[in-house]
């Protein structure tokens, strides 16, 4: 008898085990280990409802996989930096519509509103992008640390930069994005072509640029915010600095549609906006600007603050619309100009460094006007910006690459072809007409 009672208990304590069990929240996300993990532990510690469960895959990659499982969705949440990644499930009805319970974050950042206005997904924390630097490297090699765009095309760096594609890296993508938008489409890829001639490598993922400038590979990287903070934070000997063509926005946070558990989202969504989950930006291995101003009271030193004061001159008011419009074509024009002519590159702009170097102080017509056209030559983009705005244009562009091997058919790839041809021809005439220069 006595063990029948104790099988009936245990049963019953099944039971009520069973009914109390934890529920899955599935969360799409591009951020790694450090942040989700961190989040993760702290959401588990306030709330026994539910439990998460992280799908980690880059920004392109996770919007991907959203919209080709829209048919029989698994997902709950959508989570990265990239605003225009949010704005393109938006524009495929692939989030929905919450209200979501955030007290004391403003309506904006600077200019930029910090919460979709018609609320489908929301900000949690701010990023801002720019230049990262060894500080022991930079003594090694006897550089001053790089604090503005165009110190980066300054000859003195060549070799020593490291940066991702923007086809590979979501916030890389939005630094590209950034420079284009705040020094002019034309100025912007020049500026790209000149940082990138400097360049030692294009790193596989976003994170290998902060991992680069940590080891010493390269002294110097662009990169998001947070990771020139939290490399200080775990004792590496770099600084940060954002160069004054920077933007501050949104990393954010979505329902995806016809959700699982949309209340378990949404738990999860306000725990992350709520004081308690804003300090856990704080971690030293996530070191990112929290959306709510009161949480800045209890900020780690160094961390700066973009509400308040000028530690933050963020003067480009970035258009998530327009970088939504061009998103694939300027991935594109990178990796075309960029990623898979990085040599050709390299050598153009090295000829031309030299040669301006061999003819500093001399006052050789000739040379002047071959430079001058050399220039020009390495600053050329195939298209202009209308181009890159006209929606049935920009349409042709689906295929994502993410390595030179990756297959590329039709429209696209005769486009991409064409491109390449100019950008070879170019690059090779360039570099002939600064070795030219550089022999008078």
């Amino acid at each position: 008898m006595r063990k029948l009672l104790s099988l009936t208990a245990l049963g019953l304590l099944m039971s009520a085990s069973t009914l109390h069990a934890a529920e899955k929240v599935t969360v799409v996300t591009s951020f790694p280990k450090e942040l989700t993990d961190a989040f993760e532990a702290a959401f588990a510690a306030s709330n026994l409802d539910y439990e998460l469960e992280i799908l980690s895959k880059g920004t392109s990659a996770a919007v991907k996989y959203i919209q080709e499982t829209a048919g029989n969705n698994t997902s709950d949440i959508m989570w990265a930096s990239a605003p225009d990644a949010f704005e393109v499930l938006k524009g495929n009805n692939l989030l929905a519509k919450v209200d979501i319970t955030s007290d004391g974050i403003p309506e904006k950042i600077g200019t930029y509103p910090i919460n979709d206005p018609d609320g489908y997904y929301y900000g949690f924390a701010a990023s801002g992008y720019g230049i990262m630097w060894n500080t022991r490297y930079l003594q090694a090699n006897e550089l001053e640390p790089a604090r503005e765009w165009s110190d980066l095309a300054k000859p003195e760096y060549f070799g020593h930069v490291g940066m991702s594609a923007p086809s590979r890296s979501g916030t890389t993508h939005l630094t590209v994005e950034t420079l284009l938008q705040g020094a002019g489409w034309e100025k912007g890829w020049s500026d790209w072509k000149w940082i990138s001639g400097n360049m030692n490598t294009v790193t596989e993922r976003s994170f290998g640029v902060p991992d680069g400038v940590n080891s010493g590979n390269f002294g110097l990287g662009v990169v998001i915010d947070f990771f020139g903070f939290s490399s200080r934070a775990s004792g590496f000997p770099v600084e940060f600095a954002y160069p004054s063509v920077t933007a501050v926005v949104p990393a954010n946070i979505g329902v995806v549609a016809n959700a699982p558990n949309p209340e378990g989202a949404k738990a999860f969504i306000e725990f992350v906006l709520s004081p308690e989950g804003q300090q856990v930006l704080f971690n030293p291995a996530i070191m990112r600007l929290p959306v709510n101003p009161e949480a800045y009271a209890n900020a780690p030193e160094g961390i700066p603050n973009p509400f308040e004061g000028d530690d933050v001159k963020a003067s480009v008011n970035f258009d998530a619309d327009k970088s939504k419009q061009r998103y694939n074509v300027v991935n594109s024009l990178f990796d075309v100009m960029v990623t898979y002519r990085l040599n050709e590159l390299q050598d153009a702009v090295r000829a031309v460094q030299l040669a301006e170097i061999a003819q500093a102080g001399k006052d050789n017509a000739e040379a002047k006007s071959l430079l001058k056209e050399a220039r020009a030559l390495i600053e050329a983009t195939p298209i202009t910006e209308a181009q890159s705005l006209d929606p049935d244009f920009a349409g042709i562009f689906q295929k994502k690459r993410k390595k030179a091997s990756d297959v590329i058919e039709g429209r696209q790839a005769e486009i991409e072809q064409q491109w390449d041809a100019i950008v070879v021809e170019n690059y090779a005439k360039a570099k002939e007409l600064a070795d030219k220069a550089a022999a008078l």
